[in-house]
C-alpha cells in the first residue's frame, strides 16, 4: 500500500468496530516518566479483544467485506496476535477462518487460535506461510486480508490514536 489515509478513513473504521471492542484506558506511568524525564502514557490494548490493538484491524477487514465474500471465508498469515484476531472477528460475524502460522509459531498462539475459531495451518518459514496462504484463498476462494499492508487492517489499528487522542482532552 503506497498511499495514506485520511482522518474520515479511520473515523470510518472507528465507528464500524465500535460496540464490539473495549474503549481500552489510558493510564499515566509516573515511574516511567521519571525514568525518561517525560510524561508516559499507556493505552492499555493488553486489556482488548485477544490481548492485543490487532483485532481493530482484523475487525475492520471482516466488517468491511460484502457478504459474497464474507460467505467465502477469510485466510491470512501471522504467528500470533493477527491469527487470534482474524480468528475471533471471523466468528464475530459468522464467516469461516484459516490462519496459515509458520511451523515455529508458539503453541499456545496456535491454541488460541483454534480456541477463537480458526482453522490453524502451520507451514514452514513466515516466507512459505505466505506463498502457502496465498494458494489456500485461490483454492478454497476465500478472502485473503494481510496481516499489516490493507487499508482496512491499517484503519482499524488507526482507530487506537483517535482513541488516544481523545483521552488526552
Amino acid at each position: 500500500m503506497t498511499q495514506f489515509l485520511d482522518l474520515e478513513r479511520f473515523q470510518a473504521a472507528r465507528e464500524r468496530i465500535s460496540g464490539r471492542i473495549h474503549r481500552t484506558p489510558l493510564l499515566s506511568s509516573r515511574a516511567l516518566g521519571q525514568r525518561i524525564g517525560a510524561p508516559v502514557l499507556l493505552k492499555c490494548e493488553n486489556l482488548q479483544k485477544t490481548g492485543s490493538f490487532k483485532v481493530r484491524g482484523a475487525l475492520n477487514s471482516v466488517a468491511c467485506l460484502d457478504q459474497g465474500r464474507r460467505a467465502g471465508g477469510v485466510v491470512t498469515i501471522s504467528a500470533g496476535n493477527h491469527a487470534q484476531a482474524v480468528a475471533w472477528a471471523a466468528s464475530a460475524y459468522g464467516v469461516r477462518s484459516a490462519v496459515v502460522m509458520p511451523a515455529a509459531a508458539s503453541p499456545l498462539k496456535a491454541q488460541a487460535t483454534r480456541d477463537y475459531g480458526g482453522e490453524v495451518i502451520l507451514h514452514g518459514t513466515a516466507a512459505e506461510a505466505f506463498r502457502e496462504a496465498f494458494r489456500i484463498a485461490e483454492e478454497r476462494e476465500m478472502t485473503f486480508l494481510h496481516p499489516f499492508d490493507a487499508e482496512p487492517v491499517i484503519a482499524g489499528h488507526g482507530s487506537t490514536g483517535l482513541e488516544l487522542a481523545e483521552g488526552l482532552t
